[in-house]
C-alpha cells in the first residue's frame, strides 16, 4: 500500500487539501468536495517537497502568473477509462472550454459522453488537471465536484475577469463570451 503525504493550503476559493503519493500528485481537493472520501490513513506532512511546489503552482496560477502545471501526477486510482478522460482534459488550454460530447470524440469514445461526464466529475486533481473547463454542448455550466461557485469563479479567472489573483464567483455569460474548443 503506497503512503499519500497531504496538507491543507488556503487559496482565494477557500481551503484546499493537496495530496501527494512518492510518484505525484494524486488530489487537490476543495472544503466540500463532492468525491472526496477523506484522508483517513493518510500522512499530514507540509513540508512535502511535491506538496509544497504544487502550492508554489497553485499561488501563481490564482495570481494570474501561471497558466500551466508541470507538476508529476499520480492518477493510478482511476480506471483506464478515467485515465483516458483526464488526459483529455489536460489538453483542453487554458481559458477555453470544451462540451463533454467533443471530449468524448477526443478520446475516441463518441458514444461514452455519460460516462465521460462520469470521469470529469471523479477527477481527484481538481484545477490542475482542468476538468472546470468542460460545459454543457448548450453552453451552460453544469455541475463541478468541488461546488458550482468554484468552476464559474475558476473559469472566470482564466478569462480574466477578475483581478489580482481574487476570483469573481459570479456567472456573467460565461458560455456566450468563451470559445469552446474544438480538438484537433
Amino acid at each position: 500500500m503506497k503512503t499519500i503525504h497531504y496538507m491543507n493550503m488556503d487559496s482565494p476559493l477557500g481551503p484546499l487539501l493537496l495530496a501527494a503519493s512518492d510518484s505525484g500528485i494524486c488530489g487537490v481537493y476543495f472544503e466540500h468536495h463532492k468525491h472526496f472520501k477523506g484522508s483517513a490513513g493518510w500522512q499530514l506532512n507540509p513540508q512535502h517537497p511535491l506538496l509544497l511546489q504544487a502550492v508554489r503552482q497553485l499561488q501563481d496560477y490564482f495570481a494570474g502568473q501561471r497558466q500551466d502545471f508541470d507538476l508529476p501526477l499520480d492518477v493510478s486510482a482511476g480506471t483506464a477509462f478515467q485515465q483516458a478522460v483526464w488526459a483529455g482534459l489536460r489538453q483542453i488550454p487554458f481559458g477555453m472550454t470544451t462540451s463533454y460530447g467533443q471530449l468524448a470524440q477526443h478520446i475516441r469514445q463518441p458514444a461514452a459522453v455519460r460516462a465521460v461526464g462520469a470521469a470529469n466529475g471523479r477527477n481527484p486533481i481538481s484545477i490542475i488537471i482542468p476538468c472546470h473547463r468542460v460545459i454543457a454542448s448548450s453552453g451552460a455550466l453544469t455541475g463541478y465536484a468541488g461546488g458550482l461557485e468554484n468552476k464559474q469563479a475558476l473559469l472566470a479567472l482564466e478569462n480574466g475577469q477578475a483581478k489580482h489573483g481574487q476570483p469573481k464567483a459570479q456567472h456573467e455569460q460565461h458560455s456566450r463570451n468563451q470559445s469552446s474548443l474544438c480538438f484537433v
